[in-house]
């Protein structure tokens, strides 16, 4: 498979150039860039030196036409809604790492993103990526919209316990926890070196556009409509993502025949790990890796049920996912490519 990556020069991309570059059925042909057209990847990302020799290009639908069965966009947000439109005209399938094409309501992206989506009617044809629950309808689509990082490690914790009845589905509250990398490439005062060194931010809270992400396909699994509260915080490390969630039980519970629910429930996919009773997982146990941890806590003294998640923000939570979505798209394991076992310590 031929695959070009827009947005070159962010994290994004080069992480999904390190996962498409070891990828035994991939070519990487293009890497687009705007703004370092003609400019080597390498000059940009010297790890690559040796690795990937070629210059970025900039966009050019009719050499996207002869050279690409497949396009990652992994843009800023209100950038990849100006394009996909055009690439699906060619054919050509596309998968999308921001949140242009995550939520069903073109009117949201003005609440919460702070712009006026241009592809509105594209909305409702978007496959949202999370590969573990949308895998029958990813393999068959056109355009994927890549989960955001915060909603891959939320979803994942949640989604195989909100229709049991175990839980009130309006009590969950979501501790989210950020590495640096989350927020980009780009020049910013919050994550300057003296602002953010032995510092914890928490940051855009009740307003953080993940949240109508997150409420949207809980609300669609559990038939119900389901209102989360989410505090995001920013912690002074390159990458990962915790969540701690904290959930009302409903009727009594054991550790146990939680895990076991957890564990039935993912069975057939290799990339989530359900740990013991004692055992809570931690962002260095997936650095690097497309995996996804998830232990828990049967609080009986508050009734409460506490779930902890991990993942890797660019692996998981972005490029991996990416890479799994682009996997099922084409029929082969989801695994290929992808079998990094993580990096510790």
């Amino acid at each position: 498979m031929r695959v070009a990556i827009i947005g070159g020069s962010g994290y994004g991309a080069v992480e999904l150039a390190r996962l498409l570059e070891q990828h035994p059925s991939v070519e990487l042909s293009q890497i687009i860039s705007h703004s370092q057209a003609g400019v080597a990847f390498s000059e940009i990302y010297p790890q690559m030196v040796t690795i990937i020799d070629q210059a970025m290009v900039d966009f050019n639908l009719e050499k996207l036409l002869n050279d690409i069965d497949l396009v990652c966009l992994a843009t800023p947000s209100d950038v990849s809604h100006k394009l996909v439109p055009k690439i699906l005209e060619l054919k050509i399938k596309c998968i999308d790492l921001s949140g242009d094409f995550r939520l069903n309501h073109a009117e949201l992206y003005q609440d919460w993103y702070g712009f006026k989506t241009s592809a509105g009617e594209y909305l409702h044809q978007a496959v949202y990526g999370l590969s573990e629950i949308y895998q029958d309808q990813i393999a068959n689509a056109q355009l994927v919209a890549n989960p955001g990082c915060f909603p891959t490690a939320i979803l994942l914790a949640l989604i195989p316990i909100i229709k049991t009845g175990i839980i009130a589905l309006h009590s969950m509250i979501i501790d989210g926890k950020t590495g640096v990398s989350g927020a980009g490439r780009g020049l910013s005062l919050n994550v300057h070196f003296s602002e953010m060194n032995e510092n914890l931010k928490a940051y855009q809270l009740g307003k953080h556009k993940h949240i109508p992400e997150i409420e949207q396909i809980l609300s669609e699994k559990s038939n119900d409509s389901v209102k989360v509260s989410f505090t995001p915080h920013i912690v002074p490390m390159t990458r990962g993502i915790m969540t701690t969630i904290y959930t009302d039980l409903k009727h009594d519970v054991t550790q146990e025949e939680v895990e076991e629910l957890y564990e039935q429930f993912y069975q057939e996919h290799p990339f989530i790990r359900i740990r013991k009773k004692g055992q809570v997982p931690s962002t260095k146990e997936v650095y690097g890796s497309n995996y996804c941890d998830i232990g828990f806590h049967v609080d009986k003294r508050m009734k409460k049920l506490i779930i902890v998640s991990v993942i890797d923000n660019l692996v998981k939570g972005a490029a991996g996912q990416a890479v799994q979505n682009l996997n099922l798209i084409a029929g082969w394991e989801q695994e290929t490519g992808l079998k990094n076992i993580p990096i510790y310590p």
